[in-house]
C-alpha cells in the first residue's frame, strides 16, 4: 500500500511538473504573437523566460531584449549573475551569432595553410578594405592553421572591389593574386573572365549578417569582427567557446 501511495505522489509530482512546463511554454508562445502583433516592423524570433522573475527575453535577429508579459517595456541591456560573475546575456549573444561552420562552402575560398594546418579559420575579406590589409599583416604569422579567405566585396564602400575580388579569383594563382594585392596593390592580371563564387559570397555574408571587414570565424561557429593582432587571434582561437 505505501509502495502503491509513493508511485501515485511521484506520477503526480511529475503531472504537475509537465503541465507547467506546458503553461510556460504557452505563455511565452502568447507572448511572442503579442509582440508581433504589436511591433509589425520588428524581427520578434524567439521569447523565453528571463533568470528574472517576470521578466521575458526576446530574441530580435542577432538582438536581445526583456520585457513583461504585457509587451510594452523594454529593458535594453545586459543581465549578471553575480554569484558566478557570469554576463548571461553575453552567452546568450555568443549562442545566437555562431555559424554552423560545416555548412560554409569553402571551395569558394581562397585556401591558405600555415604548417600542419591542424586549425581552422575562415575571414571574409575585402580586397580595398584599409582594415583586411592589415589583419593580411598579421595572418602570415599564425602557425599550425589552415585560413580559407572568402573575397566578399563591399561595393558601397569600395565600388572597384567587386571586379578586383573577381579578376583575383580568376588569376593562374589566386592564392598569390590575394596576397600580392592586399600587401603591395599589385593588380592581378585576369579580366575576370572566369566562373567565380564572389556573388554567392556576397549573398552568404549577407545570409550570416556579416556586414563589415574583415570579419574571422573560428571552427565552432564563433565569430570576430574587425582586425586583430597575432597574439589576439592566437587567444580568441584557443578559447573555444569563449569570447575574444
Amino acid at each position: 500500500m505505501k509502495i502503491k501511495m509513493t508511485v501515485s505522489a511521484l506520477l503526480l509530482t511529475l503531472s504537475i511538473a509537465f503541465t507547467a512546463q506546458a503553461e510556460q511554454s504557452d505563455n511565452t508562445d502568447t507572448i511572442a504573437k503579442r509582440l508581433r502583433v504589436l511591433y509589425p516592423a520588428t524581427q520578434i524570433d524567439e521569447v523565453r523566460r528571463s533568470p528574472i522573475a517576470g521578466i521575458y527575453e526576446v530574441v530580435m535577429g542577432k538582438n536581445i531584449g526583456y520585457t513583461n508579459s504585457e509587451g510594452r517595456l523594454f529593458l535594453f541591456g545586459h543581465v549578471f549573475d553575480l554569484q558566478t560573475q557570469q554576463d548571461l546575456t553575453q552567452f546568450r549573444l555568443d549562442e545566437l551569432n555562431t555559424v554552423k561552420f560545416s555548412e560554409l562552402p569553402l571551395g569558394d575560398a581562397i585556401k591558405d595553410v600555415h604548417g600542419k594546418g591542424d586549425r581552422t579559420l575562415v575571414v571574409f575579406s575585402d580586397p580595398d578594405c584599409p582594415y583586411c590589409k592589415k589583419l593580411e599583416q598579421e595572418l602570415p604569422e599564425l602557425d599550425n592553421v589552415t585560413i580559407y579567405t572568402f573575397p566578399f566585396p563591399l561595393e558601397g564602400l569600395h565600388p572597384d572591389a567587386p571586379q578586383k575580388s573577381k579578376s583575383i579569383w580568376c588569376s593562374p594563382n589566386p592564392q598569390a593574386a590575394w596576397h600580392d594585392y592586399l600587401a603591395s596593390n599589385k593588380q592581378p592580371i585576369s579580366k575576370a573572365d572566369c566562373a567565380n563564387p564572389i556573388d554567392r559570397n556576397i549573398q552568404l555574408g549577407q545570409k550570416l549578417g556579416i556586414n563589415g571587414t574583415p570579419t574571422l570565424i573560428a571552427d565552432d561557429g564563433r565569430i570576430m569582427p574587425g582586425a586583430a593582432s597575432v597574439e589576439q587571434i592566437e587567444i580568441w582561437l584557443s578559447k573555444k567557446g569563449g569570447n575574444r
